[in-house]
Formats: C-alpha cells, structure tokens, sequence
C-alpha cells in the first residue's frame, strides 16, 4: 500500500511540476531560439513515426504523367517555393525565418524522409504530409483546399524535382497568362 501511495504521490508531483512550468511562460517559445538537444530528437521522432504509420496504407497512383508533373509545379512554385526553395535557391527569408528550417526539396537532402525510402514509401509520405500539413512547423494542411488528384501532381512534381535545373523549373512552372488574369477576377 505504502508503494502506491509513493507512485500517487510521484506522479501527482510531476503533474504540479509540469503545470507549474506550463504557466509559468518561462519555455522560449521563438522561432528564432532552437530546441535543445532532446527536445528536437524528440520532435523529429514523434514526427518521422507519427507520418511513418499514418502513410503506411495511401495506394500511390501512377506519377509519371506530365499533365500531372506541370500541374504540380504550378502549384509548387506558387505554394511551396518560398519554404521549401527552388534549384538555384540555397535559402530565401521564408526560409530563413521558419523553425525548424523547412527541408530544401530541391535538392537530395531532405529531412522527411528515410534514407533508403524507396519510391511508393517516399510517394506515400510527401502526400500524407502535403494533405495532413505538420503541426507546430509552419507547413500548412492542403488537404481542406485542395483534391487528392492536385496533392499527387505536387507529389510528381516533387520526385522530378531534385533533378531539374534551374531553367527546367522555370519551364515547368511557367503559369499560362490567361491563369493569372481568371486569378485576379
């Protein structure tokens, strides 16, 4: 009996101590000031197996169509590009000023993913996080606004897009001007 009342009395310590904390506003908050060491290991893993099992099932259609692939670039310049960069791009001020820093999906170095990801697992995960969005990091949900067939032209336009040059992007994300004229109405 003795052995319970002390794990009552224990958690119910931690509950005040962390209420305390919680009220007490002292955590930074900023953008602007990193997560120690645990805190972002933490975070990242919560993260990577949260979108790890929630992508598991998604049945990845067929990619490798161009419609979808110009389709997607317009929508990744229009919406993506500021955070997530562009070739040539190595950093811009949405960038700059996000925590954490939004991986770079122009290039090969993206933090999402698993290194031996493979292409339906990889295909996957960029949908789940493109429709879903990532609490807390500044990456919104498109999911609400935007059909599963769009979200899987951004998911195309994504696997191309660390191979493509800086003149290959503008090509494929040039919007028609008639696009911008039915925009502005």
């Amino acid at each position: 009996m003795n052995m319970i009342k002390a794990i009552v009395i224990v958690i119910l310590s931690a509950v005040i101590g962390v209420g305390l904390f919680i009220y007490s506003g002292t955590y930074p908050i900023g953008a602007d000031v990193p997560h120690n060491k645990v805190e972002y290991w933490l975070l990242e893993t919560l993260r990577n197996k949260a979108i790890e099992r929630s992508s598991k099932d998604i049945l990845v259609p067929a990619l490798d169509s161009p419609d979808l692939l110009l389709m997607g670039g317009v929508d990744y310049n229009d919406m993506c590009s500021a955070c997530h960069l562009k070739p040539g791009k190595t950093r811009s001020d949405m960038s700059l000023g996000l925590y954490p820093t939004p991986p770079n999906l122009a290039t090969n170095e993206r933090e999402l993913e698993l290194e031996n990801d493979d292409k339906i697992r990889l295909a996957q995960r960029q949908f789940w996080v493109i429709k879903h969005g990532i609490k807390a990091s500044g990456m919104p949900a498109w999911g609400p606004t935007h059909e599963d067939e769009r979200i899987w032209a951004m998911v195309a336009f994504l696997q191309q897009l660390p191979e493509l040059t800086a003149e290959q992007y503008n090509i494929l994300t040039a919007r028609d001007p008639k696009d911008n004229q039915e925009m502005a109405h």
